[in-house]
This record gives C-alpha cells, structure tokens and sequence, in this order.
C-alpha cells in the first residue's frame, strides 16, 4: 500500500493532505511553530529552527523553513514514516511530487497568466509551468537537509542525511577559497537546474502605462518609492511617519541584513504623491504604518495587499508585471544613472536574496 501511494506521488496522482500547520500564537521564544493534525507541537522542528535564530537568521527566514518542513512531514505521514527513519528514497518522493504539484503561491502572483509555458506578448514574460519552480524544489531541499544534518549533530535521525550533497562543491566553498574565482561544479543529485535570470527592467513606455494603471495617489506613492529606492516590500510597508524625513527627501528603513535602521534616498515624485495620499486618507497614528488599507476598516497594509495592488493593474493592462519586475528597474536606473556605481547595485540588489522566497500561504 506505501509502496502504491508513493508511486501515485512521484507521479502527481495523489495529493499530500494539508494536515498540521504553522502557528505563531505559542509561548515558547519562536516566531513561529509547527504543529501535527492534533496541534501539538512538533518538537524536532522548533528545535532545529531555535538554532537557526540563534544565528542571526530573520522571522521571515524562520517562517519560510517553517512551512519547507511542515511540507517535508506531511509527505512523511503520508507516506507512514517516522522522520527519524526517512531515506533518500523519500526525498526522491518529495522533489518529484514537487515536480508535478501545483504552486499555491501562484493564484498570489499573477492574474490570467496564460497556459503554462506560453508568453504574454506585452511583457515577453513566460508562464510559470505545472509543478514547482527549479529554485523552490532546491530551497525544500535545502531546508531538509539542515534540519537533519542539525540533529545529526546532536546523534539523532538517520545516520546518514537523506538529502545528498555534492562533495566537490562542499570542497570549493570550504575555507581559505573565498578569494579565488568560483569554478562551476556538479550539482547535488536530486538538485534542479537553475538558469540564470538577466535584469529584467521595465521599459519605459510600458512603465508609464503601469504607473498610470495604479489605483489612486497611495499606489502611486507605493510604487515611486519602490522604483526610486530600491528597498524591499516588506521594508516600505513598515514605514511610519516618523520614518520619513520630507525635507531631506529620505525615508529611513530597516533592512533584514543589518537589523540598523538608515535613510534611503527617494524621488520627489514619491514624496508629492505620499502629501497627496496622506491629505486625502488622513494620517495615521503615531508609530503605525503609513501604507492602510482603502477598503473597510483602516488597517494597515499586509503583503498580500500590496500584491493585489499589482494585480489590479496588470488586469487593466493585460501584463504580468511582478514586484521583482519592477526591482530590477530600479536597480538598471541606479546603476545606469550617477546615484550609485554597479558595485552598489548590485549590493542593493543582494538584499532581495537574504530571505529567499516572500513570505508562503500555504506549506
């Protein structure tokens, strides 16, 4: 019967049940948890993901291995298999389910994206295929592997990692070898091929027509900070009034890297259309976040919000324009123009990486 269900698995013809969850109304000292069906707390995995806070990791990195090893144990359960007693076999079962299972991130992402593969003529982007993409299924295997080679440390599980690595590139990164140039080594089995992705910026004239797609002074406000910044979604949707500085026209933010609060420059565009958002909505109290939702009670804005505001815009226009789009925009123009050298671009860019993926939904 195991053997049945694995089959149906690796072949994307049974579905991993979505039992358990991630909580973070716990008393222990962890943003977040990971609970079974029963909603008992799963022991190993807080284990393994203290130690990951102890260093220095973010909450949002803390939640994204969260929901990487909520994943790895409902396939266990299905599967009937203690996590102590998991082989390779089972992590072959993992990344081909993850081949053929559908992404629920994707629903968040895009509207109308076309049949997978296909590609929407205005923004020369493709549709993301069924299945999980190559970097996500290396991020799950990422995450189980810590997890165990964690509590391998400690003398428990199996003995040998499950997940396998690549020896040749354990030997390239080992100590001594920052300095030298980084040769292409062979990659771990089970591991996906990840193409490299160019800079994608958005062209001009199509930027003009999404900035005039936004839906009123706050989105545009949103969205000149972003392309004139540089700095992260989360990093804008925790400014409060008291991190903005009008005179200087700098906004100050904290990024995950550095935990140190500092000023970023912004574009006077983004400050007048701010005045404006403000004006009209009111302005919020003391210490809250500046960006608040138009619908309903005033709240302020979650990421998915500001997703959906994306979204809006793309339905007008028939594009499927990603925040990560319009990043890369930003970084072309700082590097294309005299605020900052391609050294600094690229540090800025380096910063949409410290947490891998945005914040998941769904394990």
């Amino acid at each position: 019967m195991v053997e049945d269900v694995r089959r149906a698995l690796m072949e994307g013809r049974w579905p991993v049940p979505s039992a358990g969850s991630v909580v973070t109304d716990w008393p222990a000292r962890l943003p977040f948890h990971v609970v079974d069906g029963d909603g008992e707390e799963l022991t190993p995995v807080s284990a393994y993901l203290r130690d990951l806070m102890l260093g220095n990791a973010s909450p949002l990195t803390c939640r994204s291995y969260a929901f990487g090893l909520l994943r790895w144990y409902r396939l266990l359960w299905c599967l009937e298999i203690g996590w102590e007693e998991a082989t390779r076999a089972e992590v072959a079962t993992l990344v081909a389910w993850l081949r053929t299972a559908r992404d629920p991130q994707r629903k968040h992402r895009r509207s109308e994206p076309g049949p997978a593969g296909s590609v929407n003529l205005r923004t020369g982007e493709p549709s993301p295929r069924e299945g999980y993409a190559p970097r996500t299924i290396n991020h799950a295997l990422t995450v189980v592997h810590g997890f165990y080679s964690f509590h391998g440390r400690s003398g428990n599980g199996p003995v040998t990692n499950p997940v396998p690595d690549s020896a040749q590139r354990w030997q390239v990164l080992a100590p001594g070898q920052s300095l030298e140039p980084v040769p292409i080594v062979q990659r771990a089995p089970l591991r996906r091929q990840v193409a490299g992705r160019a800079p994608r910026p958005i062209p001009d004239t199509l930027w003009d027509e999404l900035f005039a797609a936004m839906g009123g002074d706050r989105d545009r406000a949103l969205l000149a900070f972003y392309v004139s910044t540089g700095a992260r979604v989360s990093e804008l949707l925790r400014l409060t009034l008291e991190d903005v500085d009008w005179g200087g026209q700098l906004i100050y933010v904290v990024p995950m890297r550095t935990k140190l609060r500092q000023p970023i420059p912004a574009s006077p565009d983004a400050f007048r259309y701010l005045g404006r958002y403000l004006a009209n909505d009111g302005l919020p109290a003391p210490g809250q976040p500046i960006w608040r939702s138009r619908r309903g009670e005033s709240r302020p804005m979650t990421y998915w919000a500001i997703q959906r505001v994306l979204r809006r815009a793309n339905e007008r226009l028939g594009t499927t324009w990603t925040w990560h789009d319009v990043h890369h925009t930003a970084l072309t123009r700082m590097a294309g123009g005299e605020r900052l050298t391609a050294a600094e671009a690229q540090t800025s860019a380096s910063r949409e990486k410290v947490s891998g993926r945005e914040p998941e939904q769904t394990g």
